[in-house]
C-alpha cells in the first residue's frame, strides 16, 4: 500500500493528490493507495481517501504502508522516519497557493542536505520516476537510517529545548 498524507493545514494540496490519482488512473501505480486529503478540494476518483484520520488510523497507515508520501511539514515526515521508513516528501509551495510561504521547501532542502534520510520531490512531474525507482533510490542513499534518524531526533530535541528554555528565561 502507498499512503499519502497532506496534513491538516487549511490550504488545499490538490497538486499532490491530483498527481497520485492520475498515476493510479494511468496504471502507473498498481497497488492500493490511501490518501488523507485534509482541506484539499480535489476528490480522488481512483484512490481510497479520507478527509481526516484519527491518530490511531494514521499510525496504522504509517505501519502498514510500503511507501509513504507526505507534505513537507516536519511532524509528518519525522513520524515516518520513526517507523524506520524513508518518506517521499513533497513540500507545499506558495506559488501554488498551498501555503503562506515556502518554509516547507526550505526545511526539506535543509534535511535533505544535512541528514540525507528523506526523498524530496520539488517538481511533481518527478513523482512517477521516484515511485518507479523507490527501492533503488533507498539502496543508493548510502546512509544508515537508524543513525540519521536518531541524530535528527536528538538535534531536533536540542533545538526545541533551547527554544523552550529561552522562552522561560524571557518570562522571568
Amino acid at each position: 500500500m502507498i499512503f499519502v498524507t497532506v496534513g491538516t493545514h487549511e490550504q488545499p494540496f490538490n497538486r499532490l493528490i491530483k498527481e497520485v490519482d492520475r498515476l493510479v488512473a494511468d496504471g502507473k501505480i498498481k497497488e492500493k493507495v490511501v490518501i488523507q486529503t485534509g482541506f484539499s478540494t480535489y476528490i480522488p476518483e481512483h484512490c481510497e481517501w479520507h478527509k481526516m484520520m484519527s491518530f490511531n488510523e494514521m499510525q496504522t497507515a504509517y505501519q502498514t504502508a510500503r511507501i509513504i508520501i507526505t507534505h513537507g511539514g516536519p511532524s509528518s515526515f519525522l513520524e515516518v522516519l520513526q517507523y524506520g521508513k524513508v518518506p517521499i516528501v513533497v513540500p507545499r509551495r506558495v506559488e501554488f497557493n498551498e501555503h503562506i510561504n515556502n518554509h516547507q521547501v526550505d526545511f526539506v532542502k535543509l534535511v535533505e542536505k544535512r541528514l540525507k534520510n528523506i526523498i524530496p520531490v520539488y517538481e511533481i512531474s518527478k513523482l512517477e520516476s521516484i515511485l518507479d525507482n523507490y527501492n533503488n533510490v533507498i539502496l543508493n542513499m548510502n546512509v544508515s537510517m537508524r543513525s540519521n534518524n536518531d541524530m535528527f531526533n536528538k538535534n531536533f530535541e536540542t533545538i526545541v529545548d533551547s527554544l523552550i528554555n529561552r522562552r522561560i528565561d524571557i518570562g522571568k
